[in-house]
């Protein structure tokens, strides 16, 4: 196997030096922070405009039929799973978010610097409400709000979450690696030649 430096989905054979990698690393965290951040703030703003502005179990039409917003608080997982044990989503959210924050010093490529960024973001949004909402700490129920027809009703911690695993998966599927390498299988010697059909490689006698 061998390693090409890439943070693209082509096989452009141009690939940059690793020695680049070392350089682009401060710019590929600010990247993952910024990701983070962004996906964090954006759940908390909206779950904050949602619990001031909505009663428990009001719907309201966005894009009727596709779209609606509709407020409840959720004590498990999605389609209301593990309701019972919540403090084992609260658990496992937490270590998501520290072992992502483990493999940054292996971080080298911005695709998967914009996955981590929205799984962290998105992880750390749900974590908070388990720890600070009602009932009580690490016991919380996560606020949703976001519904479709014939599917979970979600916020946009869910979304980040998904979009980060999405992309996970596919950088997976392509190869590309967490430090930006790309592992493709080494090509084989061309066979050597064949001598031409019907040939026996015996001289005939006269």
């Amino acid at each position: 196997m061998k390693a090409i430096m890439t943070d693209d989905f082509t096989d452009d054979a141009s690939q940059p030096e690793p020695g680049s990698r070392r350089k682009r690393r401060p710019a590929v965290l600010w990247l993952f922070a910024g990701f983070a951040v962004f996906a964090y703030a954006f759940d908390q703003l909206t779950k904050l405009w949602v619990t001031s502005t909505m009663t428990e179990g009001e719907r309201i039409p966005v894009l009727p039929p596709l779209l609606h917003w509709y407020y409840i608080r959720n004590s498990g997982a999605a389609f209301s799973i593990g309701e019972n044990v919540t403090w084992i989503f609260t658990i496992v959210m937490a270590a998501v978010s520290i072992a992502i924050l483990f493999q940054l010093r292996r971080l080298g490529s911005a695709w998967w610097a914009l996955s981590l960024g929205l799984l962290l973001g998105g992880a750390l949004g749900n974590l908070t409400d388990r720890l600070f909402r009602e009932p009580s700490f690490a016991m919380g129920h996560v606020v949703d709000f976001i519904q479709l027809p014939n599917f979970a009703i979600f916020n946009i911690a869910d979304s980040a979450v998904v979009s980060g695993v999405a992309i996970i998966c596919l950088l997976t599927l392509r190869g590309i690696g967490m430090d930006g390498t790309r592992h493709v299988p080494a090509r084989k010697p061309a066979d050597e030649a064949k001598p031409a059909s019907g040939s026996t490689g015996d001289s005939t006698s006269e």
